[in-house]
């Protein structure tokens, strides 16, 4: 279940997800592999800030584009 209250400038877990267009597990091996830092939320429902999902986001599409 997504949190209904979050910080402004922040995505929960489900949103970084459908951004980066992987899964939940996808998600969890970013932050694994130090790829992704949580900025927020809880251990349950952590948040994820928006610059950090967008740099990423640019990273996975320059990569593919190459």
């Amino acid at each position: 279940m997504e949190s209904q209250i979050i910080r402004p400038g922040h995505l929960t877990a489900h949103q970084t997800a459908r951004q980066l267009g992987i899964t939940l597990g996808g998600v969890r091996l970013l932050v694994h592999r130090g790829q992704l830092a949580r900025s927020g939320g809880t251990v349950g429902q952590p948040w994820y800030s928006i610059e950090d999902v967008t740099a990423l986001v640019i990273k996975r599409q320059t990569r593919n584009a190459a």
